[in-house]
């Protein structure tokens, strides 16, 4: 049964309200808050039955243990401790505490939060009768047929003090509802702070292997620059020699200038990624940062715990916000079928009345008073019933919302297990490639100097290891990436493993 199926079926089993005869109010003011409440009751959703992210087995999920360099999927494993510190490095753990001390939008998220929860108490407080002091001071007249033109009273002046109490018999069950809801969209709220945890801890590492990924392929870039100085050197003394014509020298000079190309867009990713990395530590683009981390500094993760499919719906901080916000909505039906309900109020008072502001405080002064009332929709033009229909159509709106968050994550892990399947094979195709073009730019170059080949068969050499050696560093970095993604889209660290979740 899905979570449709099962909204569905709870809003069939709604008992349409009646007019409540006398008895059953008396009865309704005996049991007092012992009532039931109408509408349906939250039942968690189960998550798809699923018990793999992939229909295929991955390379990944077969024994790594024959390499140290193949990563491996432990379907069923959680993660331990904080997610980022499987890469076993000191720099990004410094990174990450400080941008959970001064990253805005968690604190925003936070605040956020607390406002929820003040909302929730506040609207807690309903449940319980409300007591408050009243005192004033009047000058009265009366009319003449006040008492029936038996007497006249001459205006007077009149003093009171005293409290008051009201309650709300909550027979239906529908100021706990509006309760129960209030606590629903709180609890939203605190996994909207957990998803905002996680951005800011995933950007932050992010950025950080982006950084450092880009530092590498400029450091690439300009080691073949600097072989390309190098074979323009020996273009250069060949045809000094007279071995070579003018256009080989052109063509080598045109390779370098190619090259040189490459290195602006580097910088300017590598300069957009430490002004994303500032903002995510909460200071200012020109704010000074920590040094660089370079790529081999950070340990790529070989053991990649990966939580089954039905331990993902009770970890992700979106699938919990969205079963969050789907008990908000069903809560909210029973407060709209408890609005169909005759509606109930007391009050009672206790004080001193009197005509002289001396005597006020006398006991016989004492006053008191106790009322009850009833309030009964008759007519109100469909109103209250169409809110209830409402009610209804939104909280399976919100259920569909559920479902299609779930699928949404089970999609999103699926892709990035691929990916780093993927991802592995990319990066030992690039290897081989960078180190067959190697050996043909060492041929080449011999060649050439011992006039067996021209200058382009040197530069297209060098172009392919330029693109084998580039090709090889950006897999490489991919991997990172697409593993750190993986963590995120796997909720990153469980609420119950995290020290430091509750206290971000």
């Amino acid at each position: 049964m899905t979570v449709m199926q099962g909204v569905a079926s709870r809003v069939k089993s709604f008992r349409r309200p009646r007019a409540a005869p006398a008895v059953a109010i008396v009865l309704a003011g005996a049991i007092g808050p012992g009532g039931c409440a109408v509408g349906p009751d939250f039942a968690r959703p189960t998550p798809p039955a699923a018990s793999r992210y992939t229909r295929d087995t991955l390379h990944a999920e077969e024994d790594g243990s024959r390499s140290d360099s193949v990563q491996h999927i432990a379907l069923g494993r959680e993660i331990e401790g904080n997610w980022w510190t499987l890469f076993h490095s000191e720099a990004i753990d410094q990174l990450v505490a400080q941008a959970l001390d001064h990253n805005r939008t968690l604190a925003a998220s936070m605040a956020t939060l607390a406002q929820a929860q003040e909302f929730a108490l506040a609207r807690a407080g309903s449940r319980y009768p409300q007591v408050d002091l009243t005192a004033g001071a009047g000058r009265q007249q009366y009319g003449d047929e006040f008492l029936g033109g038996f007497a006249k009273i001459p205006p007077f002046t009149y003093f009171a003090v005293g409290p008051t109490v009201s309650y709300t018999l909550d027979y239906t069950g529908g100021v706990a509802r509006g309760v129960e809801q209030q606590y629903a969209l709180a609890e939203a709220e605190r996994h909207q702070r957990d998803a905002a945890y996680l951005t800011v801890t995933g950007q932050t590492v992010m950025q950080t292997v982006e950084i450092a990924s880009v530092r590498a392929q400029i450091d690439t870039i300009e080691t073949i620059l600097v072989q390309d100085r190098d074979n323009l050197r020996l273009v250069q003394s060949a045809f000094d020699n007279g071995s070579v014509s003018r256009e080989d020298v052109l063509s080598a000079q045109s390779q370098i200038a190619n090259d040189m190309t490459l290195l602006p867009p580097l910088r300017q990713d590598l300069a957009r990624a430490r002004h994303a990395l500032s903002l995510v530590l909460g200071r200012a683009p020109a704010s000074e940062l920590p040094d660089d981390v370079d790529l081999a500094q950070i340990t790529l993760p070989l053991q990649l715990p990966v939580s089954l499919p039905s331990e993902l719906a009770h970890r992700r901080p979106d699938i919990l916000a969205a079963e969050a916000r789907l008990h908000a909505a069903t809560s909210a039906v029973g407060v709209a079928q408890s609005n169909l309900y005759p509606k109930i109020q007391l009050s009672a008072s206790v004080g001193q009345q009197s005509l002289k502001a001396d005597q006020i405080f006398d006991r016989a002064s004492n006053a008191w008073s106790i009322i009850s009332g009833l309030t009964a929709p008759i007519f109100d033009g469909g109103t209250l019933r169409a809110e209830k229909r409402a009610a209804v159509d939104a909280m399976r709106a919100s259920a569909a919302s559920y479902e299609q968050t779930v699928l949404e994550a089970f999609g999103q892990v699926a892709d990035l297990l691929e990916g780093l399947d993927h991802d592995a094979e990319q990066l030992d195709a690039q290897d081989h490639a960078q180190q067959a073009a190697q050996s043909s730019l060492e041929l080449a170059r011999i060649s050439y100097k011992e006039g067996n080949a021209g200058v382009l068969q040197v530069l297209d050499a060098e172009r392919s290891y330029q693109q084998a050696r580039l090709g090889y560093v950006r897999a490489m970095a991919q991997r990172y990436l697409d593993t750190v993604q993986l963590f995120l889209a796997l909720g990153g660290t469980s609420p119950n493993a995290s020290p430091n979740r509750d206290t971000a």
